[in-house]
């Protein structure tokens, strides 16, 4: 009994793509921590935690609902829990309810405006990205990066009361960021994307042009992230380690472009999460 209610709580915490929410709800709290908010308490730190983690989750249990059909066609995600059918689609829509639900209502309890702003990540991301536009343009994946973005430019919103240049800045970084993440992903599953009949700017445009989009959109979202620290006032030191681990991606971005190796290519996939990662770090701690 004991091992059964584990594994169903395992199915269902994969519902959510712990790690990619997880990564988005750092961002949200890197653009809180980078507003220098003179209010900032462990209440209001909690309560802007909880209400993206909550959102982010019942969103991405949604956008899993949607997209079960389409799992089930590709060899690297028929095994998630609702193509495999280890989740009932009842029970799946029932906690994504409560989570983006509740998600929501603590958003807009902490402040209207943040509110709107979890509210326009899930309408990107549910309505615009996945069930609009995903099936039909490969361009689907600028919607993608919009929703991506609203995380942290929730925080950051929270944290100074209105929609700034630096917000904006930020979002837009995570936006430029997204094709490296995305277009690294359909190259190297391509067949895949293929058969769930999934069009990506590797099938409409090519490899090579894929890649040189994601060495333009690599350096494109590191100049962003460099304008953001610069107008946030981070230190030298601060701007110097962003500066390396920015020569890093970039670098790596580029020879995938003029040495298309797989091996490459997933390297860059893994970079581009790690890069992220450092990146929100050096902003919390020049903050």
């Amino acid at each position: 009994m004991l091992r059964r209610i584990i594994f169903t709580l395992k199915n269902y915490w994969k519902l959510i793509k712990s790690l990619q929410t997880i990564l988005l709800v750092f961002t949200g709290i890197t653009g809180f921590i980078s507003s220098k908010c003179t209010f900032i308490s462990w209440q209001l730190f909690l309560m802007l935690v909880v209400s993206l983690f909550l959102a982010i989750s019942g969103t991405t249990i949604f956008n899993m609902i949607w997209d079960r059909t389409i799992d089930a066609k590709m060899e690297r995600t028929h095994f998630r829990p609702l193509p495999a059918g280890e989740v009932s689609i009842k029970n799946s829509v029932i906690l994504g309810l409560v989570l983006l639900i509740s998600g929501l209502a603590l958003s807009f309890y902490l402040s209207i405006l943040y509110g709107l702003v979890i509210f326009a990540g899930f309408f990107f991301d549910f309505v615009i990205y996945t069930i609009w536009l995903k099936r039909k343009t490969a361009w689907s994946v600028v919607w993608g990066g919009i929703s991506g973005g609203m995380p942290i430019l929730a925080g950051r919103v929270l944290g100074t009361g209105s929609i700034d240049p630096i917000g904006i800045l930020l979002a837009l970084a995570i936006l430029l960021w997204i094709p490296t993440h995305i277009m690294t992903l359909n190259i190297r599953y391509f067949s895949d994307f293929n058969n769930a009949g999934i069009p990506t700017f590797a099938s409409k445009y090519g490899f090579q042009n894929t890649r040189i989009l994601i060495a333009v959109s690599s350096i494109a979202s590191t100049l962003a992230f460099a304008l953001g620290a610069i107008l946030l006032g981070l230190s030298s030191a601060f701007l110097a380690m962003l500066l390396f681990i920015a020569l890093v991606f970039i670098f790596v971005a580029t020879v995938s472009m003029y040495n298309p190796d797989s091996k490459i290519n997933f390297h860059l996939f893994k970079l581009a999460s790690l890069y992220m990662v450092f990146v929100m770090f050096i902003i919390i701690l020049g903050s």
